[in-house]
C-alpha cells in the first residue's frame, strides 16, 4: 500500500470513529430514557444492576392514565396545524413573492417583524380573544396561535426563485390564477412545505405552556400535559414518567426520519443559512 493510500485510509477510520462516538454521545439521552421506561426506578441513576425490565409502564400509562386520548388530542391538533399553516403561508408567499400591490415590500417587512416579539408577550392577549370567541377547551384554540410569520418567510425565499416567465406563460395560455397556483406553484414548492409541515408538527407536539393556559378539561389535554402529571408530589416512578416521554419523542422523530430527504432538501433550496 502506497504512503499517500494509508494516510487517506488512516484519515478516513479516524474521521469515521469521531462521527460514530458523536452520533453515540447524542443518543445517549434518548437510549437512556428508553431503558429508563422499562424500569420501576424512582431514582435517575445509571445502576440498571437489579432493574426488571418489562413493558408495564406502557401499559400503564394508556391504562391507568387515559393516554389514549390525550395522544388522538395531540395528533388532532398537530395535523390541523401543518395542513392550515402550509395552506395559509403558501397562499400569502405566493402574493408577496409574485403579485404587486401597493406598499407590498413594507408589509412583508412589518408582517416579518412580528418574529421578533416573544411569545409570551403575546400570551396574555391571545388567551383574551380565545376567551372572547368561545373557543377554550377546543381544538382551534390550541392551533390557531401556531401560524405565524415565519411560514411565509420560508416559502416566499423559495417563490422567489420560480421564473415569472414560468407563471406568464400559464396566463397566456389560459390558466386562470387559481389553476396557476395549485397545478404549477404547489408542486414546485413541495420540498419546502415538507419542510414547513415538519417545523409545524415539532413546535405544535412539543408545546406545553399555550396548551396549559387555554385547557382546563383534562379530556382536551394534549400529550404534553399528561406527561407533566405523570409525575408524582411526593416520589415519582420515573420508569412510567419516561414511558410516555417515550411515546411523546417518537413521533416527530419518525416523521423527520421518513421525511429528512425532502426537509433538508427543502431549507438547502430556501436560502436559509444555519
Amino acid at each position: 500500500m502506497r504512503k499517500a493510500d494509508k494516510k487517506g485510509w488512516l484519515l478516513k477510520i479516524t474521521i469515521g470513529a469521531v462521527l460514530l462516538s458523536a452520533a453515540l454521545l447524542a443518543m445517549a439521552p434518548f437510549i437512556y430514557m428508553m431503558l429508563v421506561s422499562l424500569t420501576q426506578k424512582t431514582v435517575l441513576d445509571l445502576n440498571f444492576e437489579n432493574a426488571e425490565f418489562s413493558f408495564i409502564n406502557y401499559n400503564r400509562v394508556f391504562r391507568n392514565f387515559n393516554l389514549a386520548t390525550n395522544l388522538a388530542n395531540s395528533i388532532i391538533v398537530t395535523v390541523s396545524a401543518c395542513v392550515l399553516n402550509c395552506v395559509i403561508s403558501s397562499m400569502a408567499a405566493y402574493a408577496f413573492a409574485k403579485k404587486k400591490f401597493p406598499f407590498r415590500d413594507q408589509l412583508f417587512n412589518i408582517y416579518l417583524a412580528t418574529l421578533m416579539i416573544p411569545g409570551q408577550v403575546t400570551l396574555i392577549p391571545v388567551f383574551t380573544i380565545m376567551k372572547k370567541l368561545g373557543l377554550m377547551n377546543t381544538y382551534p384554540a390550541l392551533f390557531l396561535p401556531i401560524i405565524n410569520a415565519f411560514g411565509v418567510f420560508l416559502i416566499r425565499q423559495f417563490m422567489v426563485t420560480i421564473p415569472d416567465e414560468l407563471l406568464e406563460a400559464a396566463s397566456i395560455d389560459g390558466c386562470g390564477e387559481n389553476r396557476i397556483f395549485i397545478s404549477i406553484v404547489i408542486p414546485l414548492i413541495k420540498s419546502v412545505m415538507v419542510s414547513l409541515m415538519i417545523f409545524t408538527f415539532i413546535t405544535c407536539w412539543n408545546d406545553f405552556l399555550w396548551p396549559l393556559v387555554i385547557v382546563t378539561k383534562p379530556e382536551r389535554q394534549t400529550l404534553t400535559l399528561a406527561i407533566s402529571a405523570l409525575k408524582g408530589s411526593y416520589s415519582t416512578n420515573y420508569g412510567l414518567v419516561m414511558a410516555g416521554s417515550t411515546l411523546t419523542f417518537l413521533p416527530p422523530f419518525l416523521l423527520y426520519i421518513f421525511l429528512q430527504k425532502q426537509f433538508v432538501e427543502g431549507i438547502a433550496m430556501s436560502g436559509i443559512k444555519g
